[in-house]
């Protein structure tokens, strides 16, 4: 089931995609599950599923301003240098890492699907970073790997843009770079498990302007999936609705000479056959 998030007449509703089109669910059962989030942590998927069973659209998708799928998770982890070749495009002769690195974004830097990113005012080093994103659906603390696959309700996709002048402002962090307002999206729905099975392989292809940056497959991560919720897990309840971001292949605009940053009228598309396309435009921040 492909479950989105969205706007309609100005109201957030959410509801399960069926073709070009959107079954309601905020209308049908709001009352027991009043957001997709509230739906993924009650164990809503059933009774949507039998919500939406013989039922024909209610809204075209063209006519919905999309939301991220989980506007307000709890949590939303990026992951960092996870492919393969991802360390040596720093050209600092380090070893491959023996842990993932780690920062948070906040829910307001991103958008969902359709709408405008920004390039911020006091930047001209917007980046495309192009990932798959797991939705966590289970809580929980000190998750073995072999348990962490019934923890995920879905996957979904990410632009983690990054203000790249930005990253390095403080000596041991990312996160002023990486949480500029509507600077990367997510979206456009979350695929539940039952439908694209997390275990993979998964394919992922970031797209500017049609021109195809990047592009790999979950077979060459460093950590995968599973390894990410145990180890996330040792130190913090995994909740429902909370993401994981789980790193972006080479190819961003950074490591071209000289580098290719987005500007205003750009189109970045993010891709997995399995789950469809994430697209937004470039915009200058007002």
């Amino acid at each position: 089931m492909r479950l989105a998030s969205y706007l309609r007449n100005g109201a957030p509703q959410y509801g399960a995609v069926v073709g070009t089109g959107v079954v309601d669910l905020s209308r049908r059962i709001g009352r027991d599950f009043p957001d997709l989030k509230a739906l993924i942590a009650r164990d809503g998927l059933s009774a949507a599923r039998d919500t939406i069973a013989g039922q024909a659209p209610d809204h075209p998708l063209a006519e919905l301003t999309l939301l991220p799928p989980v506007d307000t998770p709890e949590k939303l982890w990026c992951i960092g240098v996870n492919y393969m070749d991802r360390n040596a495009e720093y050209k600092d002769s380090s070893d491959l890492p023996k842990y993932p690195s780690l920062f948070v974004r906040n829910s307001s830097s991103v958008v969902g699907s359709g709408q405008p990113i920004e390039k911020p005012k006091v930047s001209d080093q917007l980046d495309y970073e192009g990932e798959l994103v797991i939705v966590i659906g289970k809580p929980g603390r000190h998750i073995p790997r072999e348990q962490a696959w019934s923890h995920i309700f879905g996957m979904t996709l990410c632009n983690e843009g990054s203000v790249r002048d930005w990253l390095r402002h403080g000596k041991f962090n990312v996160t002023q770079g990486k949480n500029f307002d509507r600077s990367g999206s997510i979206g456009p729905w979350i695929v539940t498990s039952d439908e694209c099975d997390p275990r993979g392989p998964h394919d992922i292809a970031t797209r500017v302007n049609g021109e195809t940056r990047q592009q790999d497959t979950t077979e060459r991560l460093m950590f995968p999936f599973d390894f990410l919720i145990a180890y996330l897990s040792t130190f913090a309840t995994l909740k429902p609705g909370d993401m994981i971001a789980t790193g972006t292949p080479t190819g961003a605009g950074a490591r071209f000479d000289p580098p290719r940053w987005l500007k205003p009228g750009d189109v970045v598309e993010v891709e997995s056959s399995r789950i469809g396309v994430l697209s937004n435009a470039v915009v200058a921040e007002k």
